[in-house]
């Protein structure tokens, strides 16, 4: 089995509202598509969600990647060749989310040719997961409504909670959260770098006065001495997200103190660094959950099959509702989330069906 052709296919999907956090607001998912098609008739997708504020990707870098630097190295190979594709494409440095879309794309091949579920190819850990929503900044009011809504008709029982902002803020906002959703969820934060190292150090302590269990990328990354401080004096685990986002910089922050704990996913760092990610954290005892790049339906598919087949992340509560800020998609079944849980697709490689009548209504490049 041979590749014979790469595309990227960029698409503008509307919201039903804006997402925002600290570091941007998303008013639509102009995320691409990448499609690669066999000499056998096998076709996988991968889809990479462009954070031009994060990675410095947008969808135009994005499709130019593939089309420009990475299908010239995937014609002709054999899929099946994942360790010499990876090294291939390393020689490109940067461009996370248009590698981590393509190796996700070559495990939907693998997966349809072997006759199996990508989640099952990864280990088969448990046949269902609980999920975690993400919550973005707003008014308490708005935050608190919109977990809520998601506690209610999904039966999702761990939140994510943007903060990073006006702390005053940050803290009556989780203050509402708690007071309403009760003391048997699971609250955790996530400030996307938008604090500094003193105003974390507050924040951390306050946000155990609510029983909240984690707090991601407190800091600016390249702040290192504060965000080492942080971690000396925070009461609660931080964990590394946006400043972990390869291999060797999950090694570096874990063994320089930087973390505590690691955010996976599979929009940076398809399946094949995401599991090495998580194998690395296993060996040095650190915890590791997936994360969510506000992934449209593909990508939460990946994330569920990734946290299905690997023991150290099914775990723990998985980022896999924020396709539901999305108008529509382009798959033909939308992922399913009944009773705060989320299973894999069972059909071989990812399982997935793109609608061609929804493909043609997004994709932006005609």
């Amino acid at each position: 089995m041979k590749i014979t052709s790469v595309e990227a296919i960029p698409l503008a999907v509307p919201y039903r509202r804006p997402f925002a956090f600290a570091s941007g607001t998303v008013t639509a998912a102009d995320h691409v598509l990448v499609r690669i098609t066999t000499d056998d008739g096998l076709v996988g997708h991968g889809e990479a969600p462009p954070r031009p504020y994060t990675y410095g990707e947008t969808a135009a870098s994005i499709v130019a990647a593939v089309r420009d630097l990475f299908a010239p190295v995937l014609v002709g190979a054999d899929p099946f060749a994942r360790e010499r594709l990876r090294a291939d494409l390393a020689r490109t440095v940067a461009n996370n989310a248009a590698r981590g879309a393509i190796d996700v794309a070559l495990w939907d091949l693998v997966g349809q040719a072997c006759g199996q579920p990508v989640h099952v190819l990864l280990g088969h850990a448990a046949d269902d997961v609980a999920a975690a929503h993400m919550i973005g900044l707003g008014t308490p009011a708005e935050m608190v409504a919109d977990a809520v809504e998601v506690n209610d008709t999904h039966g999702v029982e761990a939140f994510k909670v943007k903060v990073g902002r006006d702390l005053a803020h940050d803290l009556a906002a989780v203050r509402e959260l708690r007071r309403e959703l009760g003391d048997a969820v699971e609250l955790y934060a996530d400030a996307n770098r938008g604090w500094d190292a003193d105003t974390a150090i507050v924040a951390a302590r306050r946000l155990a006065d609510f029983h909240v269990t984690m707090l991601e990328e407190p800091n600016p990354a390249d702040d290192v001495l504060g965000r080492r401080r942080i971690v000396r004096e925070s009461p609660i685990p931080v964990v590394g997200d946006e400043s972990t986002i390869t291999l060797g910089g999950v090694a570096r922050s874990l063994l320089d103190g930087d973390s505590q704990a690691i955010s996976v996913k599979v929009a940076r760092t398809g399946f094949t660094d995401s599991a090495k990610i998580v194998g690395l954290c296993e060996g040095l005892g650190v915890t590791t959950m997936v994360g969510n790049q506000i992934d449209g339906m593909i990508g939460t598919v990946a994330s569920t099959a990734l946290a299905c087949g690997q023991r150290a992340l099914a775990r723990h509560p998985v980022e896999v509702t924020n396709f539901l800020l999305m108008a529509d998609d382009v798959l033909a079944e939308p992922p399913v989330i009944a009773d705060g849980r989320t299973a894999p697709r069972q059909a071989p490689g990812l399982g997935i069906t793109i609608d061609p009548d929804k493909l043609a209504r997004y994709r932006a490049d005609r």
